[in-house]
């Protein structure tokens, strides 16, 4: 199954219920999503970022950069979240949200596995 994440291009935290896995089961997320600015000249520049905490506010992963094209949960495999979370843009397919287009060309998604 896939969610969509609902986001608005500024900074937020929230509390979201995921299911996990295919169980029926679902899991408790404090999600953060930040900007982090930088230089124009500074390379790769500054984009969003993403700390996952369990219910309890116990950081889970911490500064996750919202890229497209890969499962940004795939190195934390050990965490046994219960699924993948994927970033998709509207019109250029690699195109990294920008500070206005979170949630509206940019999106995120939870894909249960």
């Amino acid at each position: 199954m896939i969610y969509e994440i609902p986001l608005s291009g500024a900074p937020q935290r929230f509390t979201m219920s995921l299911p996990y896995g295919t169980t029926g089961t679902v899991n408790d997320y404090v999600l953060t999503f930040s900007y982090r600015d930088a230089p124009e000249d500074m390379a790769g520049g500054g984009g969003w970022v993403l700390d996952i905490a369990d219910a309890y506010g116990e950081p889970l992963a911490c500064g996750l950069p919202l890229v497209t094209g890969a499962d940004l949960l795939a190195q934390f495999e050990y965490l046994n979240l219960g699924g993948h979370l994927i970033v998709e843009s509207a019109g250029i397919p690699d195109a990294t949200p920008t500070f206005n287009n979170l949630g509206s060309g940019s999106r995120v998604y939870w894909v249960t596995v």
